[in-house]
């Protein structure tokens, strides 16, 4: 097991898809909470039948365009340092180096790489003309679709179908202990910064957004970026 130096809290391990309810600290929130992961539950599971077409068509393409896997596997952090197998459509050809990525998200943390670099309406975290995406990837990230099985993560109780986005562990460790509070919460697959346009903010202002999140939450707050999480992702300016 994995630690993180945040208030001397261990990784937790998920054996259950309620599991995260033994962690929250808020007990005057404890129904809202239990009403979150209620919702985050069946809501997974509605999408995950609803979708099921969907999976299949993108795995026929992912197959059908580059060998390999058709799940991308990459270990994440979740609240308070808890470590995850984060899911993902394959959108990159095999056995990828990821040095690339992690230099630049050293840089990017560091506040190294100006904002006018970052690309109109590209991701945050992803790099532009990165030559290790297939053609069939390109396509799925234009339209977020390689981050549905995520929401298997949320019936898992791993994620939240609204939260932070899930960092990267090589992203934490190049974190200030201010940047740390975003991982007071369960990360989530859409949330405040991506649809506020998560191609126009920097890593400090996505990391301000999550904390206002965290202090703002209501179910009402997480319904409503639900609602403009389709929007976003049709005009490809945020979303997940």
């Amino acid at each position: 097991m994995a630690t993180y130096c945040y208030s001397q809290i261990n990784v937790i391990e998920y054996s259950s898809p309620f599991k995260s309810l033994e962690i929250i600290s808020y007990p005057s929130k404890r129904l809202s909470f239990l009403i979150k992961r209620i919702i985050d539950f069946c809501g997974a599971l509605l999408a995950l039948i609803l979708l099921f077409p969907v999976f299949v068509f993108i795995i026929i393409l992912i197959k059908s365009n580059s060998k390999g896997p058709v799940f991308f596997k990459q270990k994440r952090v979740g609240y308070k340092g808890a470590i995850f197998t984060f899911l993902k459509f394959r959108t990159m050809y095999p056995d990828c180096d990821d040095k690339i990525h992690r230099e630049y998200v050293v840089k990017l943390i560091n506040g190294n790489i100006k904002e006018t670099n970052l690309g109109k309406n590209r991701p945050l975290f992803k790099l532009t003309c990165d030559h290790r995406v297939t053609r069939v990837g390109k396509f799925l990230r234009s339209w977020s679709l390689d981050e549905l099985p995520q929401l298997i993560n949320v019936l898992k109780g791993e994620m939240s179908l609204v939260g932070p986005r899930p960092a990267i562990p090589y992203e934490v460790e190049n974190y200030s202990a201010w940047h740390l509070q975003r991982l007071d919460t369960m990360p989530g697959i859409t949330g405040l910064w991506q649809v506020k346009g998560r191609s126009r903010t920097t890593f400090d202002e996505m990391v301000r957004l999550d904390i206002q999140y965290i202090k703002k939450w209501s179910l009402l707050l997480d319904f409503k970026i639900l609602i403009r999480t389709l929007p976003a992702v049709f005009s490809r300016e945020g979303a997940l």
